[in-house]
């Protein structure tokens, strides 16, 4: 696939079918994704695959935690006071989903229930958790953000979608133990991967971008 096509067809899928992923199609991907810039060559990711009955059985507990308890992010994730044009992005996007699936403004249930649909990877087969050691600062996490963009534009290659789930982060405890990772690491996000369902509704919601006049700046050119 062109490397532009995958930029503009990658987009937070939110419902997959029930179809497996090779195991060689991820390991292609991985490959490819670890060749990610990262500062002084210190490749900071750290990759958890999940599927079958790990995927299952993590899937359940946190439903049940998210339904049950609060949890909270173990890094700043959002701002600690919301400010345009940050806002109005965030408030387009949100009802903007909500509208295209019919889930009315005010509908607390339905809203939550969509929620919900995080932990169970929207459909997909496969989930992915992304660690960041916690020696690292904030150019670890930048690299390892590139790392999460390359797998993205990696699965388009391999026919796939994915959706980028920082919802996971909250629960990272239980992850955490269902997968044996060590304390040192923080959850960073979860991915889910598979195949789009063509006939989900939700796949046609495509948020808008701003131009480029609007965000870049040429000097000298």
């Amino acid at each position: 696939m062109d490397v532009y096509d995958a930029l503009r067809t990658r987009g937070s899928t939110r419902a997959f079918v029930d179809r497996p992923v090779p195991r060689d199609a991820l390991s292609r991907m991985l490959d490819a994704a670890r060749w990610s810039p990262s500062g002084n060559n210190t490749q900071p990711w750290r990759v958890h695959v999940v599927a079958g009955a790990t995927r299952q059985s993590l899937c359940e507990e946190v439903r049940a935690a998210a339904v049950n308890g609060s949890h909270d992010y173990p890094y700043p994730y959002y701002p600690a006071v919301w400010r345009d044009p940050f806002l109005a992005r965030r408030r387009d996007c949100g009802w903007g989903l909500y509208a295209h699936i019919g889930i009315a403004r005010g509908d607390r249930s339905a809203s939550a229930a969509h929620a919900l649909r995080n932990f169970d990877f929207f459909g997909a087969p496969v989930g992915l958790f992304f660690f960041v050691h916690d020696d690292l600062r904030h150019g670890g996490w930048l690299d390892n953000g590139m790392f999460m963009q390359s797998l993205a534009l990696a699965a388009r290659q391999e026919g796939l979608h994915t959706c980028l789930q920082a919802a996971w982060a909250p629960f990272h405890e239980i992850v955490r133990r269902h997968l044996g990772a060590g304390p040192e690491g923080t959850l960073a996000c979860g991915m889910a991967i598979g195949y789009a369902d063509p006939d989900a509704a939700i796949n046609g919601f495509r948020p808008s971008r701003e131009p480029v006049d609007a965000f870049a700046s040429f000097h000298g050119i």
